[in-house]
């Protein structure tokens, strides 16, 4: 038997996750260089998966395939296509600057009890977030996929609700109540949709097992008989199964008008938790659209495309709109993330190679861009003791350096040429303007607001006189900076030489489209005589 590489890469968080919630509770600093320890041999699992990902080879590798439950078809199946092994190494790589980031978030202000134990309790909670988040990326079984995408949940509920922002304007019993609320709001919305996505997956059985004699959750089975002939969905059950599918993905991804738990869930949060939110567990929804919507039910995708480009649309410029009317520096990044992921979602559903391949670059440049904005915000928020936009002003006299990350991390979210969300970007738009051009048209306008709310943040929070509050204000510490340059420095690379990701994930993005029957539109030109 091959090496389990998938499963160790899932199974070493997890561990980790045990290991350190078992350590002592007056050695808090351990239980955090344990924590980092496991998420530094996660990054290395991830970057050997990544090599061992042949771009030009089977469309899943590092295949695993045991029985699980034979009598319902379950089985225990891993797999990455190149986008799933992108998404693993996304994954893997931003844990240890979560983890920094917030080395002190969860620290006790004073010792209660020698068995209570929050530091312990925070880096093992993102350990298992990890596990849940790489084993989803890795499931090639429906239901297996199902059992993480659920999972993920709990740990995030207690991250949100347990470990709340300290800078909050309100009292304690205020900002408590507050983080109750939005951690059990962020539970119900993504518990609804995926109670809604388990009776799709029960129906997706039933049918393999009316017309294949025996039912599976298997992808790789599903999809080769259907190109074999022997599994013909009839077409308003491949409909409502897709519904069933597409919701629960647009809730976690999110799509508007489903999108409204993710202002308070990271507005509420630590920077770093936030971070988790939106650059990892997010990405979770727009990676099963591709993965499963669009191979799974192809006639079904492009029948509900129209809606689906109408509902990105929206999300583009409501959440650009909402982000310039902000006054809290969290919520702004967090509905610039709502924008975003219209990008994302416009850039699968365009049909394109190009906008496939830009929207999955898009979701590794705004994994980056947003947790090197988001960090630096919260290492702001922390120093000044509050979110507000409007306590802050002049932080570029006495802190140069912070204001310069912010500043960078800023421009990568307005999408600057020379920074890596452009290119992601661009290819989203030039791939939707190839068929749909009047939707691409409008989709430019989340562009000027995008330099809009970015600019006037910068401005409202860094220049012009130092308000009362900054004056004493220190500049980032080594360990900030160690958070903070390594994404910077990905930005400029992926920035000027995209081709590293692109390679890796444009074989999948031709298999996709593949799968929904959908070749590039080709110019209109006319004929010069």
């Amino acid at each position: 038997m091959s090496f389990p590489l998938l499963t160790v890469t899932a199974v070493v968080p997890a561990a980790g996750a045990v290991v350190t919630a078992a350590v002592p509770a007056a050695r808090k600093t351990a239980a955090k260089y344990t924590a980092l320890l496991f998420a530094l041999a996660t990054l290395v699992l991830a970057a050997v998966v990544l090599v061992r990902f042949d771009p030009d080879g089977a469309r899943y590798q590092l295949t695993e395939s045991h029985a699980w439950i034979k009598d319902f078809g379950l089985r225990y199946d891993l797999g990455v296509d190149g986008i799933g092994a992108v998404m693993v190494a996304l994954t893997a790589l931003l844990i240890p600057f979560v983890m920094l980031a917030g080395w002190h978030d969860a620290d006790p202000l004073e010792e209660t009890s020698r068995r209570w134990r929050p530091t312990q309790g925070f880096f093992a909670l993102i350990l298992l977030v990890e596990a849940m988040v790489v084993l989803s990326f890795e499931a090639t079984d429906v239901f297996l996929f199902y059992i993480f995408f659920e999972a993920m949940l709990i740990p995030m509920y207690f991250l949100i609700g347990g470990f709340g922002d300290r800078a909050h304007a309100a009292g304690e019993e205020e900002a408590a109540r507050q983080r109750s609320y939005a951690a059990v709001k962020f539970l119900l919305y993504n518990l609804a949709g995926g109670l809604i996505m388990l009776a799709a997956v029960i129906g997706l059985y039933t049918v393999t097992a009316h017309q294949l004699g025996t039912g599976t959750f298997s992808l790789p089975e599903i999809l080769q008989a259907r190109a074999d002939g022997k599994l013909d969905i009839a077409t308003s059950t491949e409909r409502w199964l897709f519904l069933g599918f597409f919701f629960a993905f647009a809730v976690k991804a999110p799509l508007w008008p489903l999108h409204t738990w993710l202002p308070n869930a990271m507005g509420e949060s630590t920077a770093p938790v936030a971070v988790l939110i939106t650059a990892v567990v997010d990405k979770v929804g727009t990676f099963a659209m591709l993965r499963f919507c669009l191979q799974l039910f192809p006639e079904a995708s492009k029948w509900a495309t129209p809606v689906i480009l109408v509902l990105a649309l929206i999300s583009i410029v409501y959440g650009a709109l909402l982000a310039v009317g902000q006054r809290d520096i969290k919520r702004l990044i967090a509905y610039a993330s709502v924008s975003h992921f219209g990008f994302i979602i416009l850039g699968i559903f365009a049909m394109t190679s190009q906008g496939q391949s830009g929207a999955t670059l898009y979701m590794v440049n705004h994994g980056i861009s947003t947790a090197a904005l988001m960090l630096v915000a919260g290492f702001l928020i922390t120093r000044r003791g509050s979110r507000l936009i409007a306590d802050f002003g002049g932080v570029q006299k006495v802190a140069p350096v912070l204001a310069g990350t912010f500043l960078i991390g800023g421009l990568a979210t307005l999408s600057l040429p020379g920074l890596a969300p452009f290119v992601s970007e661009f290819l989203v738009l030039v791939g939707t303007f190839s068929r749909y051009p009047a939707i691409g048209i409008v989709a430019t306008l989340g562009i000027v607001l995008a330099a809009l709310y970015v600019l006037v943040l910068y401005q409202r929070t860094m220049t012009g006189p130092v308000k009362a509050g900054i004056e004493g204000m220190s500049d980032l510490k080594a360990r900030e900076l160690l958070v903070v340059a390594p994404l910077i420095a990905l930005l400029l690379f992926l920035g000027v030489y995209p081709k590293p990701v692109t390679d890796i994930v444009n074989p999948s993005v031709h298999h996709t489209l593949s799968d929904v029957h959908k070749t590039d539109p080709k110019p209109a030109l006319e004929a010069k005589k």
